[in-house]
């Protein structure tokens, strides 16, 4: 019994109140994850109507993109035809390429650097903390893109 007592740590708590911040002691009982401060129907209708205004903005959106870039492409392709502009194929398959050849170099080393690892962590401790919520965002947005 002695040992296990040894293993045990005490904490100080008031050495950790005195260092946090002081809107985290006023907002402390109101701050949190979603999954503490809300029922799940409420997790589902914030997550569901977000999710969809998301997905409907991002559909106009891609809609209006998608058309200026296929828009500007015709555009190029007629004055091509015409003559207003001369291609020099041969610089653009040297330049096609150079490219491949440099992704070839960039890919062989796939790790993903410090930053992008902790910033992947952070996404999935939020994503496994409030799983109710995205899953209603997820849907909600799914369904903004069909309408």
């Amino acid at each position: 019994a002695g040992a296990k007592e040894d293993l045990l740590n005490v904490l100080d708590l008031t050495e950790y109140t005195k260092k946090r911040p002081w809107w985290r002691k006023v907002f402390a009982p109101s701050s949190g994850s979603s999954a503490e401060k809300y029922n799940v129907a409420t997790q589902l209708v914030i997550g569901g109507a977000v999710g969809w205004c998301t997905g409907f903005i991002f559909q106009k959106v891609g809609k209006l993109a998608a058309t200026a870039v296929g828009g500007g492409f015709f555009l190029l392709q007629i004055a091509n035809h015409t003559g207003y502009i001369r291609v020099d194929w041969k610089q653009v398959e040297r330049d096609v390429n150079k490219a491949k050849q440099q992704l070839k170099l960039h890919s062989s080393g796939n790790k993903m650097s410090p930053e992008v690892k902790s910033r992947v962590n952070e996404v999935i401790i939020f994503l496994k903390k409030n799983v109710i919520l995205t899953g209603g965002f997820t849907g909600g947005f799914l369904l903004g893109m069909a309408s």
